[in-house]
Parts: structure tokens; C-alpha cells; sequence
């Protein structure tokens, strides 16, 4: 270990003082590098100079460790290449090494420069070695004692540096709860400029969740709720009785979310489309975001409900807190309970150990889009009327009421009326969703928005498939824009990305780049549907047949000629009725 004498250089001082008195004689103490830390008489001036060129007898003693006495200085074998051998003051010298566990880190030096010091000395040798022995392990525990404060304080700073750079937040309190010490985290999670002085009471709430316990807070008199773990220091010091180690509830809400969110979002103005329906629907989603009230999304699947959702989501008040999406046809019913509000440790057989936070505190302050909510079991319709109700959510598992402020966007694809009528949709929770209706109309109702989709779609994943495009046939787009397209935009997404996928080196989309199955749609459900019990309209059917005579013979004048002839109508009425069709 690395012993520094002038880290107590004044106690060093002291004691050559006393030695001084007692003895009679001069005293001087080195260090282990020879430099002097304390002296008397004719030393006192010199104290702090380097001795190594003259301190011959020193240099012995620090590598032999032996107690060293000189009766003849100059005289002695250790003094022959001293530079003032010829004309040394001193008439005695004993040399002592200061031990700390047989580390040497100095020595003292009692030394007489006149005869009577000598004989001083020589007649009381053996006391005076006992007593300069006793100084030099006095010495020796305060260099010891000295460099364990150091450790200490060496470990203290270490720890302070590693607590204030630590994410979690961490409070020292000392008797009375009285914070001692608390690093800046813990004054960002508290929202607290200073902590220290500050009392602060914390209340286990009974749960347990990600491994940690829930804590209730009261700081300032602010309630925060907290999850961390407190843990007593077994010290005597009443300053440092325990450590509570822990970070805001709201701060695990934020890293969960950062971990979990992988929307792909959309501002209202940015919806693709500019068929009347898409644009009716821009501007009630405009309308609707600044409100606070319930909004129910129906629409066929694949026209983009999760979309409209988050557009709602950017455009309202809530947009920089959470979003948070739960499909209730993909988490099988025995855990969408679960998933939705969370459970604490040992819940239930099977649950993780942790215990997990659920979907609804986790959107606290922000939004929760319910899709598929159809899918909903019936019992689980009731728990989340009360919530919507109450504004309140329990964990399973827990007796723990919590508020929540959470804005609810459901949506389905189903027909919820006659769900109600089946007893598998609850009425009243149906009118608790349905406050702010919004109808997002399928493709084939809103043609001019397909091609406005596929070129959207084909520059998309051309970049993303490294393909070179140049152009798609204007044929091949109005098969396109002709199509029944029962997925919806999904499905036209998924045939833009297979076209693009087939596209030949030359950049051209056509009808070659089609799928067979995209020429086989259209008398596929014709034989669904006649072997159903499903009413198909005249005009729904008519279209069908004129697209399905386009397809096979083609979108120039000598294919419709076909196809008219094929339907056994006349070309002027085919256009006719084409045209028809279409405005519908």
C-alpha cells in the first residue's frame, strides 16, 4: 500500500516535538523516499527537503529494516561515502523504521550533536529505544488510520459517482426517513430540485410486478407511485439507515412502451386517397381528434383501421404520449384478461413470476386502439364497460384500484348489431364504444383511390426491393382499378409487391406481372356465393361479369368489343353499362 507521512504531517510534527522534550536531543522523521517530514532544533528549518544524497544510514535501514544505532558517526562503516564525513555535527544517531505489517514507510531519527547529548543517550540507550519504538507504532496506526479514511472516502466517491450516473433513482435516508443523499434521477422521477433534509414516507401497496414491489410515495405531499425495492444498511450511523433504489411508475410505462411499440403511423392529411369517401373521412378525423370521447372504427378488413387509429392518435392532444394497440382476435382468450390489466405476483397459475403491467396502465395519458373488438369473449365485455365507466382499472390479483386516463379507439369487422341480437356483444358496452361512429368504406366503393395506392405502393417497394421501375400499363392499372379487391388496400398492397417482385429488368409493370390467382378472383366468389345463402345484388353481379369479361379479353377497344359480345350485349350499351357500374 501506498503510505504518504505528509498526508499527517502535522501528528508526525507532533510527535518529534515530544520525543524532542523527553529525549533532549534533536529528531527528525523521513519518509520512504527520503524527503523530511518533521525535525527539531537543527532540523526544524529543513523540514519538507530531499535527503536522499546524505541519508546513508536511512538507506539501510529501508532495506534492511533493522533498528540502527551510530555511537561514532563518521567513524562507522555506513558513513564512508557520506560527503560530510570529515566534518559531521553529530555526535550519536539512532535510526528507527516506522512499520506498517512490515511495510516500511519511514524513520525516525534521534541525533546528538554534543557531547553531553551523547552521553544522554548512551546511559538511558535501551529506554530511550522503547519509547521511540511506542512513537513510531503510534505513527504507524495513524498512517494506517489515515489511509483507511482515504479507502474510505476513495469508496464513498466512487459510489456517489456511480449512483449519479445510475437510471434508476436512489434515495439514502437516515433515521426518521430523513433523506441523506439522493442522485439526480431520483430528483427528475420526483420531479424534486432538491431531496436532501426532505422526509419521505413510503407505503408497500401490496403488489409486485416485474420482479419488484410497488410503492406508494409521499413526498411534498405528492402521492408517486414507484417500483423498487427498499433495503436497510446495517450501520451504526443514524445518518445511513436505508437505501431505496427505484424508478417512477410512469418511467417503467415509458420504457415498456419503447420496447413494445413498432406502429407504423400516419397524420390524417398524409391518407392516401382522394375518392369523396377518403376525403369525408380526413376531415372527421380532424373533427374527432381533439375530443376525449370513444371512437368506433368499423370497416372491412384490410381498409386500414389501425391507420385511421393513429391518425386520430397524431392529430389529438395526446399525440406525444402513448399508443398502445391490442388485437383481441390474436392473444387467445384466457390471457387478453391478463393482457389488458396486467396482474401482480403469483396471480395465478402459469403467470409469469414477475407479474406483468397491462395494456390499459400502460397507455395511462395516452390511447388505447381495441382492434378486432368483436372478438372480445362476452365476460370480459363486462370488465371493460366498467372501465370505461369507472375510469379505473385492478390487476388481477390485486385489491389495488388504479385511475387511469386512457382514450379508447376499438374497431371490428363484424356487424356488432347483429352480434347483440345473438347475445355474443353486449348492448350497453356497443353504445359506450359507438359515442363517435367512423365508417371506413372498401376499395371497390372508392376506386379513384387505387390508383393513387398503387403508385404508392410500387415506389415503396421498388426501393425497398432495389427494383428499377419505369412504368405500369395503363391497361394493367385499370384491371387494377377494376378489380372486386375483397382484402381491401391489404390485398392491393400484397399484388403490388408480387408485381414488383416479377417486374422484368426493363422497369414495366403489366399483365404478365400479375398473379394467376388475381384472374381467378372474381369467379371464385361467384362460386362461393351461389353455393351460400348470400344475396348478391344485380349491380354487384353485373360488375363482376363486365370484369371478368375485361380481364380475359383485355382493356383496348378490340377486347371490349369481345367482351360485349360475350355478354351478348351491344358494345354501345357495354360502355354504357361500364360506366354505370363504375360511378357506383
Amino acid at each position: 500500500m501506498n503510505f504518504d507521512l505528509f498526508s499527517i504531517q502535522d501528528i508526525v510534527q507532533k510527535y518529534a516535538d515530544v520525543i524532542a522534550q523527553v529525549s533532549g536531543v534533536d529528531v527528525e522523521v523521513v519518509d520512504k523516499k527520503l524527503y523530511r517530514v518533521a525535525g527539531t532544533g537543527l532540523y526544524a528549518e529543513d523540514v519538507n527537503q530531499d535527503m536522499s544524497s546524505e541519508g546513508y544510514v536511512y538507506k539501510h535501514i529501508l532495506n534492511t529494516g533493522e533498528i540502527r544505532a551510530i555511537h561514532n558517526p563518521g567513524e562507522d562503516f555506513l558513513c564512508f561515502n557520506c560527503p560530510s564525513r570529515s566534518n559531521c555535527q553529530e555526535t550519536i544517531e539512532i535510526s528507527m523504521p516506522i512499520k506498517v505489517h512490515e511495510e516500511i514507510i519511514g524513520i525516525i531519527g534521534l541525533v546528538g550533536s554534543n557531547k553531553d547529548q551523547r552521553d544522554l543517550i548512551l546511559q538511558n540507550e535501551k529506554l530511550y529505544l522503547e519509547f521511540i519504538n511506542q512513537i513510531a507504532y503510534f505513527i504507524a496506526a495513524k498512517a494506517l488510520e489515515q489511509k483507511e479514511k482515504e479507502s474510505k472516502l476513495s469508496i464513498i466517491a466512487t459510489l456517489d459517482s456511480v449512483i449519479d450516473h445510475m437510471e434508476q433513482g436512489v434515495l439514502i435516508m437516515g433515521k426518521g426517513n430523513i433523506i441523506t443523499r439522493g442522485n439526480e434521477s431520483a430528483k427528475k422521477q420526483l420531479g424534486i430540485s432538491t431531496v436532501k433534509g426532505k422526509t419521505v414516507e413510503i407505503i408497500y401497496t401490496g403488489d409486485e410486478l416485474n420482479n419488484t414491489s410497488e410503492y406508494k410515495m409521499i413526498i411534498d405531499n405528492k402521492e408517486i407511485f414507484i417500483m423498487g425495492e427498499v433495503y436497510p444498511l446495517e450501520l451504526r450511523d443514524y445518518q445511513y439507515t436505508s437505501i431505496l433504489i427505484f424508478k417512477n411508475i410512469k418511467t417503467i410505462h415509458s420504457d415498456l412502451y419503447e420496447m413494445t411499440a413498432t406502429l407504423k403511423t400516419v397524420d390524417a392529411k398524409n391518407i392516401i386517397g382522394s375518392s369523396e369517401a377518403t376525403k369525408r373521412l380526413k376531415r372527421n378525423i380532424m373533427k374527432v381528434a381533439g375530443s376525449n370521447s370513444t371512437v368506433l372504427i368499423t370497416g372491412e378488413s384490410g381498409t386500414g383501421k389501425e391507420m385511421v387509429a393513429t391518425a386520430i392518435w397524431r392529430e389529438s392532444d395526446r399525440r406525444n404520449q402513448k399508443f398502445v394497440a391490442v388485437n383481441c382476435a390474436a392473444i387467445p382468450e384466457s390471457l387478453l384478461e391478463s393482457e389488458l390489466f396486467g396482474y401482480v405476483k403469483g396471480a395465478f397459475s402459469g403467470a409469469d413470476p414477475k407479474g406483468r403491467i397491462g395494456k390499459f396502465e400502460l397507455a395511462n395519458q395516452g390511447i388505447i386502439f381495441l382492434d378486432e373488438i368483436g372478438d372480445m369473449p362476452i365476460y370480459l365485455q363486462a370488465k371493460l364497460l366498467r372501465v370505461l365507466q369507472e375510469r379505473t382499472i385492478t390487476r388481477i390479483g390485486s385489491n389495488q384500484v388504479i385511475p387511469i386516463d386512457v382514450r379508447v379507439i376499438a374497431a371490428t369487422n363484424k356487424d356488432l348489431k347483429a352480434m347483440i341480437e345473438t347475445k355474443k356483444f353486449r348492448e350497453d358496452l356497443y353504445y359506450r364504444l359507438n359515442v363517435i361512429p367512423l365508417s371506413i368504406k372498401p376499395l371497390r366503393e372508392r376506386r379513384e383511390d387505387i390508383e393513387e395506392l398503387t403508385n404508392y405502393f410500387i415506389k415503396r417497394y421498388s426501393r425497398l426491393l432495389n427494383k428499377f421501375y419505369i412504368y405500369i400499363e395503363r391497361s394493367t392499372m385499370e384491371l387494377l382499378k377494376n378489380h372486386m379487391w375483397r382484402g381491401n388496400v391489404r390485398e392491393l398492397e400484397n399484388t403490388v409487391e408480387f408485381m414488383v417482385n416479377m417486374m422484368e429488368s426493363d422497369g414495366v409493370l403489366n399483365d404478365k406481372t400479375l398473379s394467376v390467382d388475381f384472374f381467378k378472383d372474381v369467379s371464385t366468389e361467384i362460386i362461393i356465393n351461389n353455393n351460400s345463402d348470400t344475396i348478391t345484388p344485380l349491380k354487384e353481379l353485373e360488375l363482376r361479369e363486365i370484369q371478368k369479361a375485361l380481364s380475359i379479353f383485355g382493356d383496348t377497344t378490340e377486347g371490349k368489343r369481345k367482351a360485349a359480345v360475350s355478354l351478348g350485349i351491344s358494345l354501345t350499351t357495354f360502355y354504357r353499362r361500364l360506366e354505370e357500374v363504375l360511378k357506383k
